[in-house]
C-alpha cells in the first residue's frame, strides 16, 4: 500500500506537467479502466488455478517495471505512457481481487468487523504517509525518484509472500454455471458505483485540486503540498476505522453504510466550491470518513455473500469487473464534461453527477444485514 500510493496519486499531475492536456489525461483514465475491466476475470481465473498468494506476488512483479517506464515518460512520450498504464493495471488488477479473496477466506465470522478495522487501519496508515513521503521526494528528487523508489518498495513487499501458504485451494476454475446472480447482483451495481466514486475521490481530485487550487508550474513544489493535502486523512482513517469495525460487529453495519454514503455524496456537492488548501484539507479528511464507513460496511457485506454464494473467487472477480467498469463510466463522464464545458468548470460540474450517482452503493440487500 505505501508503494501503491506514494507514486499512485501523482501520476495524472505528472502527466500534466509533462504537458499532457487534462482531456489526454482524462482519455487515459477511459483506456486504463477499460483494459483493467477487460482483464479482471482474466486475473480471477488465474488466482483460481495458482491462488491468491502467487497473484499478488505477480502483481508485484508486474508493478516494478511500470514504475520504471513511467519515469521515461518525458523521452519515450505516449508509447511509455501505454506500456506502463497496462503493466499498472494488471498489477493492480491482480493484486485488489487477490486481496479481497485472501481475507475473505482467514477472516473470522464473528469478529470480521474488527478484522477489516486492524486491516484498514495499517492500510490507513500507509496510505496516509505514502503521499506525504512520495510527494516529499518528488519536490526534492523529481517524481521519476518517487516512482523509481515504489518500484523498489514492490521488490521488497514480495519477500514475505515466499514463506506463506495459499489460503485457497489451487487448481480451482471460475464457475458461472449455477452462480447465484439473485444473490449478488444487487452488490455488483453498488460496486459498480463504488468504482464511479473511487475515480472521483482519486485521480480526478487530485489533478482538479493541482490545477486550480495549488497551481503547477516549472518546479515541484506541487507534488509536496499534494502530498500534504492528502496525508491530512491519516488521523480521520485511524479514528473512524476502529469505530466503524465495533459498529460493525454490533450489527449496525447497514445503518453505517448508509450515513456515510449519504454524508460523502454531499462532500462531492461542496468540492466544486473549493478555493482554498485549507478547505481541501477539510473535504480530504471527511471525505476519509465517510469513505472509510461505507467501504468498511460493504466489505463485510460483500465478505459474507462471497461465504454464501459457494463461487468465492468467480463472485469477487465479477467484483473486480464491476468495480473498474465504474471507474471507466466515471472517467468517461469527466471526459464527456471537459468537452463540454472546458476542463476546468468541466471536472467541477463533474462532481454534482458523483453526488447523485455514489447513492447507488447503500442499495444492496446484504443477506448478513437483515437479520
Amino acid at each position: 500500500m505505501l508503494a501503491i500510493n506514494m507514486s499512485a496519486s501523482f501520476v495524472s499531475v505528472y502527466l500534466y506537467q509533462n504537458g499532457y492536456s487534462i482531456q489526454f489525461i482524462a482519455t487515459y483514465w477511459v483506456g486504463f479502466f477499460l483494459f483493467k475491466t477487460l482483464v479482471a476475470l482474466p486475473a480471477a481465473k488465474y488466482a483460481a488455478t495458482f491462488g491468491p498468494k502467487h497473484g499478488i506476488l505477480l502483481s508485484n512483479i508486474l508493478y516494478i517495471p511500470s514504475m520504471v517506464i513511467f519515469a521515461f515518460v518525458p523521452e519515450w512520450g505516449i508509447p511509455a505512457i501505454v506500456i506502463a498504464g497496462a503493466m499498472q493495471g494488471l498489477s493492480a488488477a491482480l493484486y485488489d481481487l487477490c486481496h479481497m479473496i485472501d481475507f475473505s477466506k482467514v477472516k473470522s465470522v464473528d469478529h470480521a468487523g474488527k478484522e477489516i478495522a486492524y486491516m484498514n487501519i495499517v492500510e490507513k496508515i500507509a496510505t496516509g504517509l505514502s503521499p506525504l513521503i512520495g510527494g516529499v521526494l518528488a519536490f526534492v528528487a523529481g517524481p521519476q525518484t518517487t516512482m523509481l523508489a515504489a518500484g523498489l518498495l514492490f521488490a521488497l513487499a514480495a519477500f514475505p509472500l515466499f514463506k506463506t501458504g495459499e489460503p485457497t485451494p489451487t487448481g480451482q476454475k471460475l464457475a458461472f454455471r449455477g452462480f447465484p446472480w439473485k444473490l449478488a447482483w444487487r452488490s455488483l451495481v453498488a460496486e459498480t458505483a463504488i468504482g464511479f466514486d473511487g475515480l472521483a475521490s482519486s485521480s480526478a481530485w487530485s489533478l482538479l485540486v493541482a490545477v486550480s487550487v495549488l497551481g503547477i508550474h516549472g518546479d515541484n513544489q506541487v507534488y509536496a503540498q499534494l502530498g500534504a493535502l492528502l496525508s491530512v486523512v491519516l488521523l480521520a482513517a485511524l479514528a473512524a476505522s476502529y469505530v466503524y469495525g465495533t459498529l460493525i460487529d454490533r450489527k449496525r453495519g447497514r445503518e453505517l453504510l448508509r450515513i456515510a454514503v449519504m454524508c460523502n455524496s454531499l462532500i462531492h456537492l461542496s468540492r466544486p466550491f473549493v478555493g482554498t488548501t485549507q478547505v481541501v484539507a477539510g473535504i480530504n479528511a471527511a471525505n476519509e470518513a465517510a469513505t472509510t464507513g461505507y467501504a468498511m460496511s460493504f466489505m463485510r457485506g460483500m465478505f459474507d455473500t462471497a461465504d454464501l454464494s459457494g463461487h468465492r473467487i468467480t463472485y469477487l472477480g465479477c467484483i473486480e469487473v464491476a468495480l473498474n467498469f465504474g471507474a471507466m463510466l466515471s472517467a468517461t463522464s469527466v471526459l464527456l464534461f471537459i468537452l463540454s464545458f472546458g476542463p476546468i468548470s468541466g471536472m467541477k460540474s463533474f462532481y454534482f453527477l458523483v453526488a447523485a450517482v455514489s447513492l447507488l452503493i447503500m442499495t444492496p440487500k446484504f443477506h448478513l444485514y437483515r437479520k
